[in-house]
């Protein structure tokens, strides 16, 4: 090892090695299956983040883990377009994998096993006797943690090694499943996964499934009708050339880019999908205007795509107009920038609120030109910043179930800000009155005594954070305090809210009942542009007023980063940044590692030390990928590779 660096591939050797003996992994699972709940709330030595959540949804769905019993779904269906693209790709698979103890392992979206391909007779029984065999289900819900369970239920890759599973009887086992999703509509059409022996797991499980799934997926476009990939090249050359909301239609399909998910309500866009596909059934191209549920109004443009009879479908181009009303404006317009930002919490980012955008100011000038007085722009809420659509209209539609009363459910990732939204309407509504935030991830004993005190007893506002982290009898409980706090009528002297990390499932429907509404608060990804307005207010709130600003560049990077963190994650950057740049500009090169990345997924923490290690080389070497590789004991291949998989931004000349 030279250059002073961590080797990633001893690194990458040496976790493998960590999950296939009998280690602090089987210590702390069957220290999480003899707690309660409760007791099992924080995090466990040894066990990654993505284990440790899918046991507890496991325990959650009451799933045995001393035993593996399942019944027989049926035979499955062979004959369709996934298993027609798989086979090829998968036996070939098997012919390179010859006399190696590797399972190939196809599964239908729900987990349902497809098929099996034969790996050496020992595995084979072994498989065989734990059911995972063709027409039985491998989903979470059925055997618990496992690498196609887990896989399916988390959307991305997952690999799951030895006492990682949930059931004691697939300890000896190593897998890595990957879903395989549809090249044209997105759609998650089924998953391959890969089971090995505990003691042969190896980093290359994970690569080969990954691989695998890819090749799956690009059989699946060459399987693809003529038709579907006609659209397919209309819709990417529309999106490529014309800014805003781009959708493409047909009989069976709807695609649709980040523009639209990020600013249409789901609502709205079954609306605008309904009117533009009767408007394309005219097959002429023509303009209509559409009202949308939420007080919008949009102009939508089709255009037929023609290619024999009947047409492929359509192009679809919407723009939102101005509403007349307050909420329209507010949803497309914003509020001024706080003047004043106020720390009402405890040191978590703030993040986003309401700001003047360029189109209010406009249409201000505007108005005030023609002698007539322009809609007045709401309040910013205090101490928050921004004016990203998506992110306003969770202000608003939060402060207005404050001021109705009604109690509310926030939704949305880790550190989106969804104590911070609530703080700051409580600010503006009642900043002299009772606010209690009660943290369910930190149930322990005593904890439903308070929560009962303060539903029944106390007046003002109570949050109640990361319901979604209770257990069942904590659950029970709540819901049970909430019924009496109804009968008492209570929602008129107390306003509740709830946050969840992720929508409500079966196991909340009983609690979720007293929630008339849900808002979700957008991830940063979705209103990016905020980070013109929070970077300079979180500098402020760090003591930095004007002595230290951002630079074009490190803003570039900043605007690159998918901020799987979020906020939170944004006001740790930069707290981190201050630390040895007081004053002055920041730099690309002032930003940590995990800045130079574009990955929009979260890093595991084996797969963040490795990118961080390529960064520094990187940096270290001003960008010389050659000199990086060197020093970091790797081929220029392995790096070249790598930059692409982490989605480095290679610097130049720093």
């Amino acid at each position: 090892m030279r250059g002073g660096a961590a080797n990633p591939r001893a690194q990458t050797r040496a976790h493998y090695a960590a999950v296939t003996g009998r280690d602090r992994l089987a210590d702390a699972r069957e220290q999480f299956l003899t707690a309660s709940a409760g007791e099992s709330r924080g995090g466990l030595a040894g066990v990654r983040n993505i284990i440790l959540a899918s046991w507890r949804r496991s325990r959650g769905w009451k799933v045995a883990a001393d035993r593996i019993d399942l019944c027989y779904l049926g035979d499955p269906n062979l004959d369709t377009p996934l298993t027609r693209a798989a086979m090829p790709v998968l036996l070939h698979l098997r012919e390179n994998l010859e006399g190696q103890p590797i399972s190939i392992i196809l599964t239908d979206p729900g987990g349902l096993v497809l098929c099996r391909l034969r790996a050496d007779s020992d595995l084979d029984r072994h498989l065989d006797s734990v059911q995972l065999a063709p027409g039985f289900s491998y989903s979470e819900r059925s055997v618990g943690t496992n690498g196609i369970g887990t896989a399916l239920e988390g959307g991305r890759p997952a690999h799951v090694f030895g006492h990682e599973h949930y059931a004691e009887n697939l300890e000896d086992l190593a897998c890595a499943g990957t879903p395989i999703r549809h090249p044209i509509s997105g759609k998650t059409l089924g998953l391959v996964d890969l089971t090995c022996w505990r003691k042969d797991a190896d980093p290359l499980l994970i690569a080969l499934s990954r691989t695998t799934a890819d090749q799956i997926a690009h059989a699946l476009l060459a399987e693809s009708s003529e038709r579907e990939l006609g659209l397919l090249q209309e819709y990417r050359r529309a999106c490529r050339h014309t800014p805003g909301i781009v959708l493409a239609l047909s009989d069976d399909m709807v695609l649709s880019n980040d523009q639209a998910r990020q600013v249409l309500d789901p609502g709205d866009q079954m609306v605008l999908v309904g009117q533009a596909a009767e408007a394309l059934a005219a097959r002429r191209t023509l303009a209509i205007d559409v009202d949308l549920p939420t007080g919008a109004r949009a102009r939508v443009h089709c255009r037929p795509v023609s290619a024999g009879d009947p047409p492929l479908g359509g192009i679809v181009h919407v723009r939102l107009l101005v509403s007349g009303d307050a909420a329209g404006t507010a949803a497309r317009g914003a509020a001024a920038p706080a003047a004043a930002a106020r720390n009402a919490g405890t040191g978590t980012a703030m993040p986003a609120a309401a700001a003047v955008s360029p189109a209010t100011g406009r249409r201000a000038k505007d108005a005030s030109r023609a002698g007539r007085p322009a809609a007045r722009a709401p309040m910013p809420l205090p101490g928050l910043v921004g004016s990203g659509a998506l992110w306003l209209r969770a202000c608003r539609d939060v402060e207005a179930a404050r001021e109705s009363a009604e109690w509310l459910v926030l939704e949305g990732e880790p550190g989106a800000g969804k104590l911070a939204l609530l703080r700051a309407v409580h600010q503006r509504r009642d900043p002299a009155g009772h606010f209690r935030v009660l943290d369910a991830a930190d149930a322990g004993p005593g904890w439903l005594a308070e929560v009962r005190r303060e539903v029944l007893h106390c007046e003002g506002d109570l949050v109640i954070s990361h319901v979604d982290r209770l257990g069942p009898r904590h659950r029970g409980a709540l819901a049970g305090a909430l019924q009496e706090a109804r009968a008492a009528q209570r929602s008129g002297s107390l306003w509740l809210a709830v946050t969840l990390s992720q929508p409500g499932g079966d196991d909340l429907a009983r609690l979720l009942r007293f929630f008339p509404g849900t808002v979700e608060v957008p991830p940063l990804r979705h209103h990016i542009d905020d980070l013109h307005e929070l970077v300079p207010f979180f500098l402020g709130r760090l003591g930095r007023h004007g002595g230290l600003t951002c630079s074009p560049d490190a803003m570039q990077l900043l605007l690159r980063f998918g901020w799987p963190g979020n906020v939170e994650q944004a006001w740790q950057v930069l707290r981190r940044v201050v630390r040895h740049r007081r004053s002055g500009v920041i730099q690309p090169q002032d930003l940590p590692p995990e800045c130079w990345s574009v990955s929009r997924r979260l890093l595991t923490p084996l797969e963040s030390m490795e990118r961080d290690a390529i960064t520094a080389g990187l940096l270290a070497s001003n960008g010389n990928k050659v000199q990086a590789a060197e020093a970091l004991g790797m081929s220029r291949a392995t790096i070249y590779r790598k930059i692409r998989e982490y989605g480095i931004v290679a610097p130049a000349g720093v």
